[in-house]
């Protein structure tokens, strides 16, 4: 090869080998604060007034297949339920049944963390009622305060009762622990601290799972700025943010919950809102397979699933196994987003906060099979408790 064309070969080998995340980052730096590139080193200026990030709301004119899911294709577990009061009560009961029926969601998983009087209570009234008797489940909450000397075996105790009582695990494990929970001597409780350890490990000979929440977004623990995809929502909720100098960083609390999962081999966990990984799945599915005592569920993270249409598809298939669906906050008009989602090849539409997502959505169009496992088998399979 002449030396002319060898200069020609590096040059466009130099050209591919650019990122593509550079590349982005290249356009969005090209201009400054108020223009946006026209041409390449072009930057102008909107001739109007731009409107405000809650304002400028286009109508998508794309013309496309459009299926609306309102009830699931199969009976669904939620696994990630949070009904509160509407288990208490015969007729908080009833209007949750008219809610799970017109959804095919068949039972619901409630993630409540109650213990003591409070779960006897809700499973007192949950098989009382005729209709809601196999449709409904509960969780065992942990009260982590005051962690020290006889802590643990007070923890195992209660825990134990509880079990008794009905309860078919233990969760939502909320995202305070690791985050704001003091220990008795002041320090912040870890999320692997080894006095928690007989907790997990009585799970493990109870043959319960463990519902836990770890942190939260990552965008939450960075610098509320422009260029911040959550930064709606961190102005509207400023109490979601977690700034370094008052919280342990995201992947701190990442890295105490991974020691204990893998330090806990016989225990079942059940990651919730996908680990917070759905924005990373490569990352998800190195964790799943490094560990697997792990499960995942889908609650909340619907934003990040509907975006990335190919790579959610061969996720699930990979993972269909280890997936749990959930939803969270109970509000029955947001389930068939999901099962759009799930079960279609729709292309983009709205997701049902605009505060959590400006983006559109896209159907994963998962087979039977793995919506099955989805919906309802994986989450049978671990919890002896459900119907």
């Amino acid at each position: 090869m002449q030396p002319a064309s060898l200069l020609v070969a590096a040059l466009a080998m130099a050209i591919v080998a650019v990122p593509a995340s550079a590349q982005t980052a290249a356009a969005l730096d090209a201009c400054p604060s108020g223009k946006t590139e026209v041409r390449p080193d072009n930057c102008e200026a909107p001739r109007d007034a731009p409107p405000s990030i809650l304002d400028y709301r286009p109508k998508s004119t794309l013309v496309t297949a459009t299926h609306l899911v309102k009830a699931a294709k199969y009976p669904a577990i939620d696994f990630h339920g949070h009904p509160n009061d509407l288990i208490t009560s015969a007729q908080g009961l009833e209007t949750l049944h008219t809610a799970l029926d017109g959804l095919n969601v068949r039972v619901m998983v409630a993630a409540d963390n109650l213990s003591g009087g409070e779960l006897r209570d809700a499973v007192a009234a949950i098989r009382a009622s005729g209709a809601m008797k196999d449709r409904v489940r509960v969780l065992a909450g942990i009260d982590f305060n005051d962690v020290g000397p006889g802590w643990a075996e007070r923890a195992v105790k209660q825990l134990d009762a509880d079990v008794a009582a009905g309860a078919v695990g233990v969760g939502e494990i909320s995202k305070s622990l690791g985050l704001s929970i003091r220990k008795r001597d002041g320090t912040r409780l870890r999320i692997d601290d080894p006095a928690l350890d007989p907790i997990w490990n009585e799970c493990a000979r109870l043959g319960i799972p463990i519902f836990i929440h770890t942190a939260d977004p990552w965008e939450f623990f960075q610098p509320v700025d422009y260029t911040n995809e959550r930064w709606l929502e961190l102005s509207l909720f400023p109490g979601r943010r977690y700034p370094k100098d008052r919280f342990p960083s995201f992947e701190e609390l990442m890295t105490e919950r991974d020691n204990m999962f893998r330090k806990h081999q016989q225990t079942t966990f059940v990651a919730a809102h996908m680990g917070w990984h759905a924005n990373d799945l490569a990352s998800l599915g190195a964790m799943l397979d490094a560990m697997p005592n792990v499960y995942t569920e889908v609650g909340a993270v619907l934003y990040d699933i509907g975006r990335q249409p190919r790579a959610s598809h061969n996720f699930f298939i990979k993972y269909q196994d280890r997936i749990l669906f959930g939803k969270d906050s109970f509000q029955p008009s947001e389930y068939p987003y999901y099962f759009r989602v799930f079960e279609t090849a729709d292309e983009y539409f709205d997701y049902y906060r605009p505060y959590h997502a400006f983006w559109k959505l896209y159907g994963i169009d998962l087979p039977d099979s793995v919506l099955k496992k989805v919906y309802f088998a994986n989450a049978r399979k671990i919890t002896k408790g459900l119907p």
